[in-house]
């Protein structure tokens, strides 16, 4: 007498086959998860101990990046605002609301607010500010649409793919020098091609791939 039945040769290939599929699925989401955008935390704000509104700040009262972000022309570090700086109006408005409660404590406290990171690029990863700048980076290149954020989220994944991408062609990020810090600028009729704009800031030759916008 047989110990298994015809059926139990069906059994095992379902099984196998079941396997297989778990396997498959479990190395395609290995390798997919860090790819996605949940993984990467683009499109995701964070919270904050403050809930800051670029949005009411940039475009609502018109205050421009290097108010609050001092040194991004000229330091690989574009800088976050100390207390003074947000005490600067908030000691003449909303000064009892208790939505500015933590900046208050920080003034009182001489205590820096802990804003928690939107865009941590990984330690061996050295960018400066300054350079793209001075080059005619503007912010929204790699930020996004800034002024137009409630709360701050991360627009794009800043992966070495990203920033390859704009080293191979850098024109088309290119911006005329006054309109770097608009994060709302859209190229016009009037707006000197991608090549005039490598060409006024010294973008080109050998190399470019090699990241030579940070090394000329």
């Amino acid at each position: 007498m047989a110990l298994f039945s015809p059926v139990s040769n069906l059994y095992a290939r379902i099984g196998v086959i079941a396997v297989a599929l778990l396997l498959a699925g479990g190395v395609g989401w290995w390798l997919a998860w860090p790819r996605t955008h949940y993984a990467r935390g683009v499109g995701f704000d964070r919270d904050q101990p403050v809930p800051f509104s670029h949005q009411h700040h940039v475009a609502g009262l018109g205050i421009d990046c290097r108010f609050c972000h001092s040194t991004v022309e000229i330091s690989s570090d574009a800088g976050m605002p100390p207390t003074y700086t947000c005490m600067t109006c908030h000691s003449q408005i909303w000064t009892n609301a208790a939505l500015l409660a933590p900046v208050r404590r920080s003034l009182a406290e001489n205590r820096p607010i802990a804003w928690r990171r939107i865009t941590d690029l990984p330690d061996y990863v050295y960018f400066n500010h300054a350079i793209h700048v001075a080059k005619g980076v503007g912010c929204a290149s790699c930020h996004g649409a800034v002024a137009a954020m409630p709360l701050m989220y991360k627009q794009y994944s800043l992966t070495m793919a990203f920033c390859l991408a704009c080293h191979r062609n850098p024109g088309p990020n290119l911006r005329p020098a006054d309109a770097i810090f608009d994060t709302e600028w859209v190229r016009g009729p009037s707006t000197p091609p991608p090549a005039a704009l490598m060409a006024r800031y010294g973008i080109g030759g050998r190399n470019l791939t090699e990241c030579s916008i940070c090394h000329r």
